[in-house]
């Protein structure tokens, strides 16, 4: 997944902010457009490959080849998955705060190209791997594992790529939007197919990994399949840079992770004095940008004039006092996090879609007619699924909401979230009963079924996702404050980097609480459909916090805003409402197809 900044917003202050690779003022003639986005969707497209490649295919490596219990190998894969969309917000706050957009995705790039090619030679080079393991020795579990040794280059190639990978995806789709001025209509309207040919490129890229780099990798060697996915890194490096001259460079402007420490700090120091009387003995409260809001009124403190402050000849120095404005906005960010808690399960149960599901595929029936389907081509149809749903979205579901709740979003984001926790509670009540088929045919029978069976999990995950990708996004990037876009997808992105890591823990602990009953190496003597029912319960009691915290969320308001009355001459007061509405009626071409503009966390 990309993410991206409010990309519909338009900013006359861009002059200066925006330049030229020599530090001059842009010339549209010359900068910019569908030339200089065309080197940046290159970047995305090898990311894809990569990261798609590696992660949808790893844990058959780890289990078939380096011989890990399959409890460990889907834990190196969700830590892998995410440590790499953590260090995005490390990515994105190096952007804002110092290198600017264009230096991170080169600098990541060129850190993942020397991550996949580390992780080529760890599966390249004979010692980097244990003896070879029968079938024999495996059923009685006699394989010698890899030693700390032969994992220490895998690793570190591993969480080099997540390093460059995380990098590449907080910045990435924000470059390429800030190739196009979108206060030029022309360039507007471009922007809104750079995001479907950036969407596009994605796909396509996703898709390639799954199909032809699993197989490659399954059937030719590794060192083939991440040799290819290395090579492409380094071109696209190569061809990033050879862009240089015709990108428009957006100068850094600071984090505003900035302005949330700079408040905790000061209303922390202040926390023994009282609170003012009233809210307009505020610092800057006449100009506040936000309306003042009674919660958390603990942060008031550090918007407080007091004599410290008054005596002091640089009162509008924000590490002595903050503003009503920016005291507001960290109010408003603290609002988000209990939603913000509630999407972290989805993506937990997303993550099995990468380990255990494609562990189920290894020893399921994949023939069809003479080929053998890869066991990790088969996340090719959760991302077919995803496509479907997305464009049904857009194309048939919302439209028609939009007609019966006479509601420009059709959908609301939360609703959105609610419909993709629902689908993944299922996808685990399927899986569950699945795996509990699988099992007792293969042990009882001594047959395999269908690995198509698995479709119906891929399926309502994908659909799944859909939905709640879409929601979370839009749902954090529209009750943000404005100047905070980056914050907002911050925290989408630390939602998927928890969903991982959450699974990793639960994983650690069903193996030791159950003593390695469930989740073994041999499903066939395992108990992962147990898991799996253990993951829709916990998604259903998720579901019951989401929905309490849901219906209490209260929708972020704006100050009244005035327009000129063209009839009249003077001003009229138009309704928050009628402001967001038109509002999102004109980025939602824009806004939304980046929102889900990526289909893999």
């Amino acid at each position: 997944m990309v993410l991206v900044g409010d990309h519909g917003e338009k900013d006359d202050s861009d002059d200066g902010i925006v330049v030229d690779y020599r530090g001059n003022p842009v010339d549209k003639s010359k900068t910019g457009g569908w030339l200089a986005a065309g080197f940046i969707l290159g970047s995305e497209l090898s990311e894809r490959i990569c990261v798609m490649g590696i992660s949808m295919n790893l844990v058959t490596y780890l289990v078939g080849a380096l011989h890990i219990s399959a409890a460990k190998s889907a834990t190196i894969v969700t830590n892998f998955m995410g440590t790499l969309n953590l260090l995005g917000l490390l990515g994105g706050f190096l952007a804002d705060a110092k290198l600017g957009r264009y230096s991170t995705v080169a600098l990541s790039a060129s850190i993942t190209a020397l991550g996949v090619i580390l992780l080529t030679l760890a599966t390249t080079i004979p010692s980097m791997r244990p003896p070879p393991c029968d079938d024999y020795r495996r059923q009685h579990h006699e394989c010698i594992e890899a030693n700390g040794k032969q994992l220490a280059l895998l690793y570190a190639a591993l969480y080099t790529t997540a390093l460059g990978g995380g990098g590449i995806k907080s910045n990435v789709s924000g470059f390429g939007s800030d190739q196009f001025d979108l206060r030029d209509p022309k360039e507007e309207k471009a922007m809104i197919f750079f995001f479907n040919r950036f969407y596009f490129a994605i796909s396509i890229g996703s898709l390639f990994a799954v199909i032809v780099l699993v197989y490659i990798q399954d059937n030719v060697g590794r060192g083939w399949g991440y040799g290819i996915s290395a090579a492409t890194m380094v071109i696209a490096v190569a061809v990033l840079l050879c862009g240089t001259p015709w990108y428009r460079f957006r100068r850094p402007q600071g984090s505003p992770l900035t302005i949330i420490w700079r408040v905790l700090l000061l209303a922390l120091k202040k926390r023994n004095q009282s609170n003012p009387s009233h809210p307009s003995l505020l610092n800057d409260y006449q100009n506040r940008k936000v309306p003042y809001t009674q919660r958390f009124k603990c942060l008031d403190k550090a918007a407080m004039v007091d004599e410290k402050c008054a005596a002091n000849t640089n009162i509008n120095n924000p590490w002595i006092v903050s503003t009503v404005t920016q005291v507001e906005e960290v109010k408003m960010v603290l609002k988000l996090l209990p939603i913000w808690s509630t999407c972290i399960l989805f993506w937990t149960i997303y993550s099995q879609m990468t380990t255990f599901t494609v562990e189920q595929a290894t020893i399921m029936h994949r023939n069809v007619g003479s080929f053998v389907i890869p066991a990790g081509s088969f996340s090719a149809f959760l991302i077919m699924t995803i496509l479907i749903f997305t464009s049904l979205n857009e194309k048939v579901f919302v439209p028609l909401a939009r007609k019966i709740t006479r509601n420009v979003q059709g959908i609301t984001s939360l609703q959105r979230i609610g419909i993709g926790l629902v689908l993944s509670i299922a996808a685990m009540v399927g899986a569950a009963n699945v795996e509990k088929q699988r099992r007792d045919v293969a042990v009882q029978k001594e047959v395999k079924i269908s690995a198509f069976w698995l479709l119906f999990q891929f399926f309502l995950v994908g659909a799944g996702e859909a939905f709640a990708y879409v929601g979370q996004l839009e749902f954090f990037i529209r009750e943000a404050p404005d100047r905070m876009k980056s914050m907002s997808t911050g925290l989408f992105l630390s939602a998927i980097s928890m969903g991982f890591f959450v699974s990793s823990l639960l994983v650690t602990i069903v193996d030791h609480v159950t003593k390695k009953s469930w989740l073994r190496s041999n499903l066939n003597k395992a108990k992962l459909n147990n898991f799996y029912w253990l993951l829709a319960v916990l998604g259903f009691l998720n579901f019951l916090v989401f929905l309490f915290f849901a219906s209490r969320h209260q929708y972020k308001t704006q100050l009244p805003i005035f327009e000129p009355d063209d009839q009249s001459g003077g001003k009229k007061l138009k309704s928050l409402n009628d402001e967001m509405t038109e509002d999102l009626e004109k980025k939602s071409s824009v806004q939304l197809v980046a929102n889900n503009a990526e289909l893999e966390p």
